[in-house]
């Protein structure tokens, strides 16, 4: 049975690739801080500290953390690492917010760790870059969407909220792991996006009616905003200001090598909160 070691196994791509692994015949042995209870046959997990003979590992976990776990991987024999990163590492690095700058510079320097590390050692890499990650009612972005317009019944607009988004459901994401796990192809970094590009008011709309309500919004001031964000610290101006920035990226290339083919945007009971 073939084996493959996962980081960030807890996570919200973690929840969808641990049983796809399973069924598709691997041995799946997970990383945890915490005792976890055996989820599906072929998952067993494993805390910090334990050794095993591991060729083979994905990490969901945040890439810039990757680089503390290479003294176990090259313990476990790795020869193949495939990492999740983010495309943030573009959208955010003229932010005006300092601390989304500092989230795209600890992107780009945390694949180029893992870059030569890997090449250092002869291990074979592959970088996933998901844009807006959604589904299993988990995710920071359209869960906390549906969780404002369903406490409010409204969502607030800064002017048309036109820029274009490419929402990627987690269990894709998962999916192009397992494939960039098993392709020849080596060394290569690949963009992931959704199956389909639209509005971000579109977007928030089809929130609104996966909860069985009517969209309705509100057009507010970017100074209103600002006022408004002094109550959820989590969010930022630049945040809001995206809302008509177009946020796009080509996965052809994945489709092409990885034969990724991810789903439209549509949601489910089961991806809201």
């Amino acid at each position: 049975m073939k084996r493959v070691g996962v980081l960030g196994a807890t996570s919200l791509v973690g929840s969808c690739l641990l049983p796809m692994l399973a069924s598709s015949g691997f041995k799946v042995t997970a990383l945890s801080r915490s005792r976890v209870e055996p989820t599906a046959d072929g998952i067993e997990w494993l805390q910090p500290g334990g050794r095993q003979e591991i060729p083979a590992w994905i990490s969901l976990a945040p890439v810039w953390t990757v680089s503390g776990h290479f003294g176990m991987l090259e313990k476990s024999g790795v020869r193949r690492l495939v990492v999740l990163s983010s495309t943030s590492r573009y959208t955010k690095s003229d932010s005006a917010d300092p601390r989304e700058r500092e989230t795209a510079r600890l992107l780009v320097e945390a694949e180029e760790r893992v870059k030569s590390w890997a090449e250092s050692l002869g291990v074979s890499w592959m970088i996933l870059r998901p844009t807006l990650i959604y589904g299993m009612g988990r995710d920071r972005n359209v869960s906390e969407i549906a969780r404002l317009t369903r406490r409010f019944r409204f969502f607030p607009l800064l002017g048309e909220a036109r820029g274009l988004r490419q929402p990627v459901h987690a269990c894709d994401v998962a999916s192009s792991c397992i494939r960039a796990l098993e392709t020849g192809i080596s060394n290569r970094a690949y963009d992931i996006s959704g199956g389909e590009t639209l509005p971000y008011r579109e977007m928030v709309a089809r929130i609104f009616e996966a909860q069985g309500m009517n969209p309705r919004f509100i057009r507010i001031p970017l100074f209103a905003f600002r006022l408004a964000l002094l109550m959820k610290p989590s969010w930022s101006p630049s945040m809001v200001e995206r809302m008509n920035r177009d946020l796009v990226f080509d996965h052809g290339d994945a489709g092409q090598d990885l034969d990724f083919r991810p789903r439209r945007f549509s949601l489910t009971p089961a991806d809201l909160p």
